[in-house]
């Protein structure tokens, strides 16, 4: 019912206004069944809020009147990572309803890809979209396993959001990254030992196991690939500088 709420609509607004409304019939269900604290209604709410303000700017800013089919499936999954957000901030939540949302959400994530290379509608909003509910799911589920297992897990989903803050000090590191496979494999794990360690499955040894290869393995993509950006910084660096050496000479000579 919300992917062809949002599919039909013609204003970059009313696609975000469907799916808060989307976002607090989740969280009403939620509440209704198995029960969400205040602070599960304040944190759904606020998620929700940010959530279709940010994508209502992008959309305009894009100039997209509509959300499309594949935005529409990565929309799909931002309402339950709402959900699980709420599910998180209340203490006691269902630990099999909890894990069930977030496996749906993780699951839908190689969905959106699919239909946006099927039906041609690839878009930078829809890539930048689709990375930021994965770390956003990455880092509401790193709490939840910190909150078991050490707090040092939630390093598992603060990472992202370190290289981000540390990219408005250091711009090099917005450069863009060549393709990698191994990137990929690394981000799918994050979500899938996360789920399974909150699933509550496996025995504490394995579970703390678990996160410190989430974590191990994230620390060396990111450090593989701010090693990359740093070298390609010096190399475009150099390259303006011998560029520039020329002109200098020639309006020295001049």
């Amino acid at each position: 019912m919300t992917i062809s709420t949002v599919t039909t609509t013609s204003s970059p607004y009313r696609a975000p206004l469907a799916g808060f409304a989307a976002q607090l019939l989740l969280l009403a269900a939620l509440s209704a069944t198995v029960g969400i604290g205040t602070w599960g209604w304040v944190a759904g709410v606020v998620y929700g809020t940010a959530l279709c303000g940010l994508l209502g700017f992008a959309l305009q800013r894009a100039g997209m009147a509509r959300l499309g089919w594949a935005n529409s499936v990565t929309f799909g999954r931002a309402i339950l990572t709402g959900g699980v957000t709420a599910m998180v901030l209340t203490p006691d939540s269902p630990v099999a309803l909890l894990v069930t949302v977030a496996a749906v959400a993780l699951a839908m994530d190689g969905v959106d890809g699919q239909v946006a290379r099927r039906t041609g509608t690839t878009t930078s909003l829809g890539a930048r979209f689709d990375m930021e509910i994965d770390a956003f799911l990455i880092l509401m589920l790193s709490i939840y396993a910190g909150a078991e297992y050490g707090w040092w897990a939630v390093a598992i989903g603060a990472f992202r959001y370190v290289f981000v803050a540390a990219s408005w000090a250091m711009p090099w590191l917005n450069a863009p990254l060549p393709p990698k496979f191994s990137r990929k494999v690394v981000a799918a794990q994050q979500g899938v030992m996360l789920v399974v360690v909150a699933s509550g499955l496996l025995p504490d040894v394995l579970a703390v196991l678990a996160l410190a290869v989430a974590l191990g393995s994230l620390t060396w993509s990111f450090g593989r690939d701010i090693a990359w950006l740093y070298q390609a910084s010096r190399v475009r660096e150099a390259a303006r500088s011998r560029w520039s050496a020329p002109h200098r000479e020639h309006a020295l000579a001049g």
